[in-house]
């Protein structure tokens, strides 16, 4: 099972930067509903028409996007069976005696997701910088500073429990937590497809709702099932690389085995470019790296594109305007929060990227 690893700076820096994924600033993109494909000059021939390796080439910019920003809460909504014991990820053995409060945190969002997937969105008091889906936009933030969490943020909103992963911190405000008395139940922070079912249940088990996570899980399982199973399966796949940027700060990353974007990439058929020109994890872009992987398509975050000045400044990057998906101006983004957010929507992720490569353009 692999795990995505983030880019090579170091984790405090990558809150720095906004978050991995984020929106710098803070400030959420406002993404389309439906996937936008807007080819520069003139119309272009469908997937269906070319066939998948074709259409990866000669399609343009896209914007993958979900059908709908929010998430979608199980029916019925599950009343939680507590107080329960669960093993955390860092080995203690936790008690939660009440949901009333919750907060759900991590890089990624993907926790709090998770919460209000299961129906229990109405009892979150608050978020992290990643969790920016319209039905908890406006709750407070507990890391007014990018991803470092606030202990008087927190303690202020009076929790039950906090649910958290290794990805955020630091372990000092964890502990306060835990002096003050509150639950604090830790989840391993595999970012992985494989990994989301294992996610969820522990969710949902310390939440005294293990039912409703088994039914949310099944959801989940089928709706990426159905989205892998949409990829087209004749032609040759489409190789994309998917590039880690932010102007901004002058990081420049290609993404490889382990990344998590291969992931996403491989769930909709393609071949992930990185991972076949033999790069592990996160690398430095370079002209030879690029050049060599060749990619007919250039995957990357929405924001990561503003930063860089849009579709022209990325062709400016070091050998982005060499490789086929540079000379074709095949580039696809999807949103910070989603693309790598491996939650509860990850199927409508899969799905999204999917059409944005191959469907009709």
């Amino acid at each position: 099972m692999r795990s995505i690893t983030r880019p090579p700076a170091a984790r405090s820096n990558l809150r720095d930067l906004g978050r991995f994924p984020t929106v710098s600033g803070g400030q959420a993109l406002t993404i389309a509903l439906t996937v936008v494909a807007v080819l520069a000059g003139a119309g272009c021939t469908t997937v269906s028409e070319v066939g998948p390796e074709q259409a990866a080439t000669i399609c343009g910019v896209a914007t993958a996007a979900l059908a709908s920003e929010d998430v979608t809460p199980l029916d019925p909504r599950p009343a939680p069976q507590l107080p329960v014991t669960v093993k955390s990820a860092d080995g203690r053995d936790v008690t939660v005696k009440s949901a009333d409060r919750i907060l759900a945190v991590n890089l990624y969002g993907s926790l709090a997701e998770i919460v209000f997937s299961l129906g229990l969105g109405d009892r979150v008091i608050g978020r992290d910088t990643s969790t920016a889906f319209p039905a908890a936009a406006k709750l407070p933030l507990v890391t007014p500073q990018g991803h470092d969490l606030s202990a008087e943020a927190i303690l202020d909103l009076d929790p039950t429990v906090l649910i958290a992963d290794d990805s955020i911190g630091p372990a000092t405000v964890l502990q306060q937590i835990r002096d003050a008395g509150i639950a604090v139940v830790i989840v391993d922070d595999e970012q992985t497809l494989e990994a989301i079912p294992a996610h969820i249940r522990a969710v949902a088990g310390a939440l005294g709702v293990a039912e409703a996570g088994e039914r949310l899980v099944t959801r989940v399982q089928s709706e990426i099932d159905a989205a892998r199973a949409s990829a087209p399966k004749d032609g040759t796949p489409p190789r994309i690389a998917f590039l880690y940027v932010r102007g901004t700060a002058g990081v420049y990353l290609i993404g490889g085995d382990g990344a998590g974007s291969d992931a996403m990439i491989e769930a909709i058929g393609a071949v992930d470019a990185g991972t076949e020109a033999g790069l592990r994890k996160f690398r430095p872009l370079t002209s030879e790296g690029l050049i060599n992987a060749a990619p007919d398509v250039i995957l990357v975050m929405t924001e990561g594109l503003t930063s860089v000045g849009g579709v022209d400044g990325l062709l400016k990057l070091p050998g982005v305007a060499q490789t086929p998906a540079g000379i074709n101006r095949r580039i696809v983004d999807m949103e910070d929060g989603v693309l790598l957010n491996f939650g509860a929507r990850t199927g409508k992720a899969v799905e999204a990227l999917a059409k944005a490569v191959y469907g009709s353009c």
